[in-house]
């Protein structure tokens, strides 16, 4: 996959299809540009161009000392699509990716066309703190074994009747199989992510973001619970909200048709 050097760095991506409508996906913590293999397919059916990359300190992208910081991480992205020649665009983001996108919207509003923020918060201060067994889970265990800590950490973000059907399982086993045949993050950066989520806060600019907005969660996310997604609601001008009933933080995952169904419906009338 080819790179772009922007902000000092080497940002690794993909650009798919060939529409003039864009969709630009930002992956949550420590998840590299695969995670959005369940809807790529979707979005370039429904006619969008997808542009989707690594944040830096993941993936193959470049893993420079930190601190990193979600306005860094916004700053990255847009630096990405000037790169790309890509002006206007819709822009999608999941988890940590969502609190990047609120970034980007406030920091950069003329190029957004729609957004939409998935299973993300609007800072810890304003927040409904997750579930504390699956917080606990997503910490790193230097002693355990790499594809244990990968399965470990990725279980912990499913909803549990999904984790114990087999398509779960089925779904969990495909991705610590990509995770590890990926390039592997590692724990400085894995950390330097947390600092960037520890350090958010949006909640006093919400009001100020202009572009259309969908707010997507799943009802039974442990990890940032579906309350967090009323509140950006709620803050956000005329954003709509989309809960897929009894889906976990990786809720396109989960249901990934559902999910691509739901973005389409709402980005496709945006002109």
């Amino acid at each position: 996959m080819p790179t772009a050097s922007v902000n000092g760095i080497d940002l690794n991506y993909k650009l798919e299809g060939d529409s003039e409508e864009t969709i630009v996906l930002i992956n949550g913590l420590a998840d590299d540009l695969e995670t959005w293999a369940l809807q790529t397919d979707d979005f370039l059916a429904a006619g969008f161009r997808v542009l989707r990359f690594d944040n830096r300190g993941i993936g193959s992208s470049s893993k420079p000392a930190g601190p990193y910081s979600s306005r860094m991480l916004a700053d990255d992205a847009k630096a990405l699509v000037d790169h790309l020649g890509i002006t206007d665009f819709h822009l999608m983001g999941i988890s940590m990716g969502g609190m990047i996108a609120q970034e980007f919207a406030l920091n950069h509003p003329a190029r957004l066309r729609g957004l939409v923020l998935g299973c993300t918060m609007c800072g810890l201060a304003h927040s409904v703190p997750g579930d504390p067994e699956t917080l606990a889970a997503l910490q790193l265990k230097p002693s355990e074994p790499l594809a244990a800590q990968v399965e470990r950490l990725l279980a912990a973000c499913c909803a549990k009747p999904f984790l114990a059907s087999a398509k779960g399982q089925a779904v969990l086993k495909e991705r610590v199989a990509e995770v590890m045949n990926y390039a592997i993050t590692p724990p400085h950066t894995y950390q330097l992510h947390w600092g960037a989520v520890g350090g958010f806060d949006t909640f006093d600019r919400l009001p100020q973001i202009k572009a259309p907005t969908l707010v997507i969660t799943g009802t039974s996310d442990l990890l940032v619970p579906d309350a967090n997604s009323d509140i950006i609601k709620q803050r956000i001008p005329g954003a709509r909200i989309h809960k897929q009933q009894g889906a976990g933080h990786v809720f396109f995952w989960e249901a990934p048709e559902d999910t691509a169904a739901a973005v389409t419906e709402f980005l496709s009338p945006i002109n």
